[in-house]
Parts: C-alpha cells; structure tokens; sequence
C-alpha cells in the first residue's frame, strides 16, 4: 500500500510539471525539454511503485500513514530538486534545499540572481510552495479517492495543529476537495488585487501562489521590495493574513456569509490581537529611534515584517537583522508563535499558547483554590486531556529538536546569533534569519543545507509525523 501509494504521487508530481512546461514555450526560455525529461523520471519511478501492487488494496493503518507521510515529503522533495539541477546546474544539495524550502513553504533559498532566471524555473518555484501550502497529501486525497479508506490516516499525520480530528465535512475526501476549492478561489482573487494594484500579470499569478500559501519566494531578488508599492503591499498582508488563519474557520464564514464567525473563534482573535501588538511595538520603536523618516512609513514597514513574520510567510521589504533595540528578537520570536492551527503557516501555533497559557491559568488558581476543579476551555468547549498533554510533549519535543539542530549548526563552523536565526527560520518554515545567513543561505555547505532542509520538513510535518518513525515500536509487528 505505502508503495502504490508513492506511485500514484510520483505521477500526481509529474502532473505538476504541466504548467512550467507551457510556461517555457509561452516564454520560449528554452527549459521545457528539461522539464519533460524530470517528468519522465517521475513517472518511470511511480510507474515502478505502483504496477506491481496496483490491484492490492489494503487498509491504511495509523501507523502506516506516518510512513507514507514522511517519506512523501522527503521523496516529493528529492524529485522537486531534478528540475533545479537540470536547468540551473546546480548541485544536489542546492536543489534539495531549494525543493525543500518550496514544498515546506519557507522562504529560505540558496539562490542568487532571481531576476534572470528562466520564467519557467521563476513560476515552478511559486508553484511547489503553492502545493507544498495546501499540502500535498491533502491535494492527493481531494484529487484520487483511490487512495480509499486510509485517507483519515494520512490527513491526520499532515495536518499541522493539535485538533487533527477537526473536518469541515463528515468525509473525508469531500473535507479535502472543499479545502482545495477554497484555497484555489482565495488564490485567484489574490492573483487578480495583485494585477490590479500594479503588477503584471506573471508576477501576479506567482506571487498569488507563495503569498496566499505563506510561502514567500518571489520572482526578484529584492523580494516584494522590486515593486516599491504601498498598494502591493497591502494585498500581500490581507491575503498573509487569510493564509495565516485556519481554513475550518474560513469555510465556515465563507459557506454561511457570516463574517462574524471569525471574531467568534478564540484563536483567530488571539491571531489578530498578537498582530496588533506586534506592529504596535514594532512602530513605535522605528518611530522613537527615528529609523524611518515619518510614522506613516514606519508602521507601514513595522505592519508589513510583523504579518510576514508572524504568518511565516518570509516576504521582506526591509532587512529587520538590522533594526534597532530588540526588534530583531521581537520578529524571530513572533516566528515561534505562528499562525492559527489548520493554515498554511508554520510556527509553534498560536492555539498551543493559547492551551499553555490556559493550563497554567488553572494551576495558580489550584495553589490559591486546592479544591477547585477548572477545565480547559476553547471557544466555550473543554480541550481534552490528550489536547492537552499533546501539546506539552510537543513543546518538549520541539525544544529538543531545536536544541539538536542548534548544536548543529554550530559545529559546522556557525556563531551562536547565525546559528539560532538559521534553525528558528528552518525549522519555523519562515525564510527570514539573523546573522550572515539573514538573506539568503546560499553561504553554507553542501553539509549545512542538507541539515537544514530536513529542519524544514521536520518543522512542516510538525516533529511527531518523523520522530515516530524512530522509535522501536513503530516498526515492531
């Protein structure tokens, strides 16, 4: 089953290369021929997984879709890496980071030189952070009910979030083509406000992919700053902001036209609130330190760094390593507590600080109250116990992971600042770090970014999705 259903994705993955191939003739940049022969290495290698066990169908066990999951995204990463090594040249371990970062929607890159780049290598780097948003599983599970009874178990190990059992629909395939559908309309009208507000229609179409899949990667190695435009800025934080909310909440206000939905979901107004505040600060000490010439334009930087950092999303109009006071931690902080539980964005979630905050609201009120019995409550429901302890071990869980890769990188010849930057904005899928690898991670070694690359995928899948793969009993009978 784990290989037929590699298969059917190493195909689902050669459909992908549909659209820059149009995009190399439309263009005529000359790369459709290298495209067309990495699509044929994809589909010779789903064709070898899934011909001998095409008519086996077996249920897909919790356990099993763990496997599937992880080794999907590492496979997905690996093949997303041919096109980058055919047409650009580059090596192994460039490519993989490449792939990785798109497909984990983090905006970390290791190349230079964006502007000449082929247009079709430009649009197939938007579109793997566009599916790697949505989730490629998910997408699979939307597009091929083969797949079949398992589905539960592989939505539930890619889904970020503590609340995997949460569906917008009772079954799960209708859940996933509802969450594609949603997430391919909000992606057209943000490719529409990006042409109206100024740009052409290319860069539209690929920003709408990694603004909306809070992705990042833009076509120009200035990033969004090449447009120099309050009103593309703008679009870019409406639709950072609707990616870093969760789709169970959008769906809901979308399908009843009750807008009001959205301030009656705790974490979404906790979302907004921390943006709020964030931008708030951040302005004020621009402002105060005279870092910017008006107010105006240092809270249109402060707003803009806070949304893009906050959703993980990593777009920049302005180098925040360098900003004064503490602003610099402030922003990598605000990596750690991310978006809403169920979005594109990465981070720690804000829902599991809203679970911690909560839980040690309820042991100071035992140490003042011994006898009192409170429970944990979201949105007027108790949090279950296992929530609850799942978000403990988490944490736990991502410090040492954190810890692990910080050592590291610091054997590898980093200092302690470069170090901590370079693993938050990996393993937080945001793209944006401190130290000499603030802006692009094109300086390390073919040893550091395959490092970082797996802190990328461990970070998208959340921790438990590729440590339960190393445990003993996994992979007893």
């Amino acid at each position: 089953m784990i290989c037929r259903t590699l298969g059917v994705l190493c195909v689902l993955f050669c459909a992908t290369l549909l659209p820059p191939i149009g995009i190399s003739l439309a263009y005529a940049d000359g790369e459709s021929g290298r495209f067309a022969a990495a699509g044929s290495l994809a589909l010779l290698a789903g064709l070898i997984f899934w011909l001998p066990f095409r008519r086996r169908h077996v249920n897909v066990r919790r356990r099993d879709g763990f496997l599937i999951v992880g080794v999907m995204w590492t496979a997905m990463s690996a093949l997303g890496a041919v096109p980058f090594m055919l047409s650009l040249g580059v090596s192994f371990a460039d490519a993989f980071f490449e792939s990785a970062a798109g497909y984990t929607t983090t905006a970390a890159s290791v190349l230079v030189g964006l502007d000449s780049l082929p247009p079709s290598i430009l649009f197939y780097r938007q579109e793997i952070q566009w599916l790697g948003g949505l989730g490629v599983i998910v997408l699979a599970i939307a597009l091929l009910p083969m797949l079949g009874i398992g589905g539960m178990q592989l939505y539930k190990a890619e889904t970020p979030g503590p609340f995997k059992d949460e569906r917008l629909t009772p079954r799960i395939t209708r859940t996933a083509r509802n969450v594609c559908g949603l997430y391919v309309l909000l992606t057209a009208l943000c490719a529409l406000a990006f042409w109206l507000a100024g740009m052409r229609a290319f860069d539209a179409v690929a920003h709408s992919f990694s603004t909306l899949s809070t992705g990042g990667y833009s076509t120009h190695d200035a990033n969004l700053a090449f447009f120099d435009s309050p009103a593309i800025e703008a679009v870019a934080i409406v639709f950072m902001l609707i990616g870093g909310i969760s789709f169970n909440a959008h769906f809901v206000a979308w399908r009843t036209f009750q807008l009001h939905r959205y301030g009656q979901d705790t974490q979404t107004r906790a979302f907004v609130i921390t943006v709020l505040c964030a931008t708030a600060a951040a302005t004020f000490v621009l402002a105060s330190t005279r870092t910017y010439d008006t107010v105006i334009e240092s809270l249109r930087y402060a707003l803009f760094e806070v949304v893009s950092v906050l959703t993980t999303t990593g777009y920049s109009i302005a180098d925040f390593s360098v900003w004064p006071l503490a602003l610099p931690a402030l922003m990598i902080f605000l990596s750690f507590v991310g978006g809403c539980a169920g979005s594109t964005s990465g981070g720690l979630k804000i829902v599991r600080f809203l679970v911690l905050g909560k839980q040690a609201s309820v042991h100071i009120h035992k140490l003042i109250h011994p006898q009192a019995v409170r429970r944990i409550k979201l949105d007027g429901q108790v949090v279950p116990d296992s929530v609850v302890e799942s978000v403990g071990g988490f944490l736990v869980l991502y410090v040492a992971v954190f810890t692990g890769f910080m050592i590291i990188a610091m054997m590898d010849g980093m200092d302690q600042s470069t170090a901590f930057g370079a693993v938050a904005t990996t393993i937080n899928n945001t793209g944006l770090g401190l130290g000499s690898d603030a802006a692009t991670f094109a300086t390390l070694g073919a040893h550091g970014k395959i490092v970082f690359a797996f802190a990328m995928l461990i970070g998208r899948l959340e921790i438990f999705t590729f440590l339960v793969l190393l445990t003993p009993a996994f992979w007893r009978r």
